[in-house]
């Protein structure tokens, strides 16, 4: 690992980065969103069918509350 070489190419890499626009930021949100909203839907779906499949909620066990 050569630090001053990794340094030197970090530094080149963040001048070339530039701030995105609105309408990018936007755009990016959204899919990342949509992303989070798919994976939560997805996981909802499969404790759904596991409740069918087993009967059990995974609650507490006897208890009354």
């Amino acid at each position: 690992m050569d630090v001053p070489y990794d340094l030197t190419s970090y530094v080149r890499v963040l001048k070339m980065a530039t701030t995105p626009t609105t309408e990018e930021f936007l755009q990016v949100s959204k899919i990342a969103g949509a992303g989070i909203v798919l994976v939560g839907f997805i996981g909802f779906i499969i404790g759904g069918i596991m409740v069918l499949l087993t009967g059990d909620t995974g609650g507490a066990e006897g208890g009354s509350f």
